[in-house]
């Protein structure tokens, strides 16, 4: 029989603070950080009943010990959901979690879902990117990628070949423009409204709450940028100061077909317009988020021009100046990441695509006049993703 398609919304997103590696959550457990998500999510949606929530998909690229065991069915009854919500694990590196929204919402437009949870965890002080993997040795004797591939830092080197235009002044003034927008955003109390405080635990120094994410560094400057070392090329481009770090932290989204978020009284804060998942060479990932767009942009019968909110997760500063250079946007766009992004925030991998888009929701309840918004990133081994989303808040009004 003919199916039709169903409005998928986005009620809710939350997340923790994010940690630096062997910071603030060195002793905590990658899965009861996405359960403190989950639980959130529950509290502040009362209107909604647990065993309404219909599949949990939790994303997690380092899949063993606390992220492993099928984490999104582990997380849901860890969360309180009841035994009937099934759950699932998921993996696309750093994408995990934007990629744990498009299926689950792919299964609500298709009617399989009225409601779900997805979200993503990355504990990489805990599970470094990589432990435990074991690449297929034809990988390397056949050059079926470039090694380089493999190692993300000298993938952001090899982009910086590609745009020979976007020159190490360029990215470390990005990074100090994150690290600023950043810190206006908690002067503003606009990232707090969807952090879960989190109680931490050290053995040497006792309990404590994370409140903010850790890797922040408000005073950054061009200067102390530019004496930091270059540890994926002599002479290179690619810093510390100009990347995002190793991190730890989790995230989770609510989303819901339009009608069931309305009958249950339930906010709706974006509109799923469309999604596209692309390929690019392994050793130059950070261009995937291009073409990834270019794709979901002709599925929507949109143009670059009729994007007025972007949240480009900032991987590498070089990543982001790739993508505004091929569509002709400025360094500095105020429509560009308006409250910083991960070389501020941080980075998780798999958690991080729900981030991208809980601050977007925020672009869009500020920000009426704009109607289309987009959330993307890179993803490692080449691979780029885009979400398009609509503001249910739109006036019609010009920007």
């Amino acid at each position: 029989m003919p199916r039709q398609l169903r409005e998928v919304v986005f009620v809710d997103g939350v997340r923790t603070p994010f940690g630096k590696a062997k910071g603030q959550y060195a002793e905590t457990r990658a899965d009861d950080l996405v359960i403190k998500c989950i639980r959130e999510l529950m509290r502040r949606n009362p209107s909604l009943p647990p065993e309404r929530v219909d599949e949990v998909a939790v994303a997690a690229t380092t899949q063993i010990g606390d992220q492993g065991l099928t984490i999104g069915r582990t997380a849901a009854l860890l969360s309180g959901l009841p035994q009937s919500v099934p759950g699932f694990a998921i993996d696309r590196m750093c994408a995990g979690a934007m990629t744990a929204v498009t299926t689950t919402a792919s299964g609500i437009a298709f009617g399989s879902y009225d409601v779900a949870i997805a979200g993503g965890v990355e504990h990489m002080g805990r599970h470094p990117m990589g432990e435990g993997v074991d690449p297929n040795p034809r990988i390397m004797s056949e050059r079926v990628v470039d090694p380089d591939a493999l190692v993300m830092g000298k993938t952001a080197e090899n982009l910086h070949d590609r745009y020979p235009s976007i020159t190490k002044e360029r990215v470390d003034a990005y990074a100090v423009r994150s690290q600023q927008k950043t810190a206006a955003a908690y002067d503003a109390g606009t990232i707090q409204q969807d952090l879960v405080p989190v109680a931490t635990r050290s053995a040497d120094e006792g309990w404590g709450l994370a409140l903010s994410d850790e890797p922040m560094r408000p005073g950054t400057t061009l200067e102390s940028l530019g004496s930091l070392k270059t540890p994926f090329r002599a002479h290179g481009k690619v810093t510390a100061g100009n990347a995002a770090g190793i991190n730890d932290g989790a995230t989770a989204a609510l989303l819901a077909d339009e009608e069931t978020a309305r009958e249950l009284g339930l906010p709706v804060r974006m509109r799923l317009v469309a999604y596209s998942f692309m390929g690019v060479e392994p050793e130059v990932m950070g261009a995937g988020p291009i073409p990834a767009t270019e794709k979901a942009l002709r599925q929507a019968g949109l143009t670059i021009d009729d994007i007025e909110a972007f949240e480009v997760n900032e991987a590498f500063a070089v990543q982001v100046l790739a993508f505004l250079e091929h569509f002709g946007i400025a360094d500095d766009d105020t429509r560009v990441n308006p409250y910083g992004g991960a070389i501020a925030m941080g980075h998780p991998l798999a958690s991080s695509g729900v981030r991208l888009m809980t601050q977007l929701a925020r672009q869009f309840e500020e920000r009426p006049e704009v109607r289309y918004g987009l959330t993307t990133m890179c993803i490692g081994i080449g691979m780029g993703g885009t979400v398009i989303w609509e503001n249910p808040h739109h006036t019609g009004e010009a920007a």
